[in-house]
């Protein structure tokens, strides 16, 4: 079995798969001061509410945002997972795209995975949206260059900010009210923050095409991807696993 995690600012996504086939994921939430012990004991719990053995993970890959977190995950691979080596997204790897970002040690294995797995499933050229802490824009060539992209506050990161910096406004259920103009307070927070990143989102998009001049295919991921692709026909496919996946087929390409 293969136990692959995505090391994210809000939460670590874990995934095992078994034949190529994703059996099971988890999300954890990260934490810096969280010690190897207290992630591993938690991961065990995952494991045997499905009665499996650790020991049946033969193999692990990682990708990960939070460079400080990367010892104490392997460290916790090797004592609950007895696994003594733990393969690292890079850039460096042989991931089947080519990077044609101008920094590649900078740029986020997040958005890697997203880009090899959305250029293998869907070809090119693609935009991959990654609805997370940030929202992440990762464009793909016909051809399989990564070319680069956007990264814009999250929808969450965007509304926590409005709610702390003004005095009168109160956290809310993000859910689509089923007006535009709001007729309350919390009306009035819903419907700016979702039908506001909808449009940030089509705008971005629009000009995408329009500066490469050629139509995309649009992968969206994360948390919110459902809620804003449910409000635009510029989304052509919701893929929540698709970190997972890509973590997975890139430990095919490279072990």
């Amino acid at each position: 079995m293969l136990l692959v995690m995505d090391i994210g600012n809000t939460n670590i996504k874990t995934g095992l798969f078994k034949d190529g086939r994703l059996q099971n994921s988890w999300r954890l939430r990260t934490d810096s001061l969280r010690t190897a012990d207290e992630y591993g004991t938690q991961m065990e719990g995952f494991f045997g509410h499905l009665n499996i053995d650790t020991r049946e993970v033969d193999g692990i890959i990682m990708s990960s945002v939070i460079p400080s977190m990367n010892y104490t995950m392997e460290h916790m691979c090797e004592l609950y997972f007895h696994q003594q080596k733990v393969m690292v997204v890079n850039s460096e790897m042989n991931l089947g795209i080519s990077i044609r970002y101008d920094m590649p040690s900078q740029l986020g294995s997040d958005r890697i995975c997203n880009a090899v797995e959305a250029y293998h499933i869907y070809g090119g050229p693609c935009t991959i949206v990654d609805f997370g802490t940030a929202t992440n824009f990762a464009v793909v060539s016909a051809e399989g260059e990564f070319l680069g992209g956007l990264i814009c506050p999250g929808i969450m990161v965007s509304a926590d900010a409005l709610i702390e910096r003004a005095a009168m406004l109160h956290k809310v259920e993000y859910i689509k009210p089923e007006k535009v103009i709001g007729t309350n307070t919390r009306d009035g927070i819903q419907s700016g923050v979702i039908r506001g990143y909808v449009g940030q989102v089509d705008y971005i998009l629009r000009q995408i095409e329009k500066e490469l001049g050629v139509k995309q295919t649009v992968v969206a991921t994360g948390g919110m991807s459902n809620m804003i692709a449910s409000e635009t026909d510029r989304i052509n496919y919701v893929n929540p696993t698709l970190t997972l996946e890509g973590l997975a087929r890139i430990y095919d390409m490279n072990r």
